[in-house]
């Protein structure tokens, strides 16, 4: 693991530093409601989203689900926020309008793998999934992960920016799935 300071803290919380958990805690709490209330999601919502952000951190932290980041501590919590708030949004039928600024979500996205909520297990064919998964394009990986994990429809998907209409998500969707099964399946073989 490389020693960035990222890493350091990472150690310090896994050792069980009370003062630096509530360090991180205060120093981008503001940070992130500043950026969440963009979202216009009501401020019980921001701060409810927040802390469950900050308790999968930690989590993926104590559980041995991060060890090693690749990106500052407020960078990979704004991207759990992030999620959180996409399926906030999601749940309460809102969508992020063309008006917008796409490039401020995208910045620094946590990957589907990082982004581990408590999953026991993967069986083989969820390793494979997973493995081939993060060899896919940028595009690609949002775009799956917007649309089988996420849970937003074709529609929702086109609305959040990043597509001129239903058609283009739709060949998306299918070239992507359709590079996704072909290196699974040349696993295979």
């Amino acid at each position: 693991m490389q020693e960035t300071e990222g890493n350091k803290i990472l150690v310090h919380l896994r050792s069980g530093s009370e003062k630096l958990l509530r360090e991180i805690y205060t120093d981008n709490r503001e940070k992130f409601l500043n950026f969440a209330r963009k979202y216009q999601l009501s401020e019980d919502d921001n701060i409810d989203i927040y802390q469950d952000a900050y308790v999968i951190f930690y989590d993926n932290v104590m559980q041995g689900k991060l060890t090693e980041l690749n990106s500052s501590v407020s960078t990979y919590l704004f991207s759990i926020g992030k999620y959180l708030i996409f399926d906030r949004m999601r749940k309460n039928k809102k969508t992020v309008g063309s008006h917008f600024p796409m490039e401020v979500v995208g910045k620094a996205d946590v990957s589907l793998e990082e982004l581990s909520l408590g999953a026991e297990e993967l069986s083989a064919e969820q390793k494979l999934l997973q493995k081939y998964f993060a060899t896919l394009g940028t595009q690609c990986k949002e775009l799956l992960n917007l649309f089988y994990y996420r849970g937003f429809t074709i529609q929702e998907i086109v609305e959040s920016g990043g597509y001129n209409n239903e058609n283009v998500v739709k060949a998306a969707k299918s070239r992507c799935m359709k590079t996704l099964k072909e290196r699974i399946k040349a696993d295979a073989d």
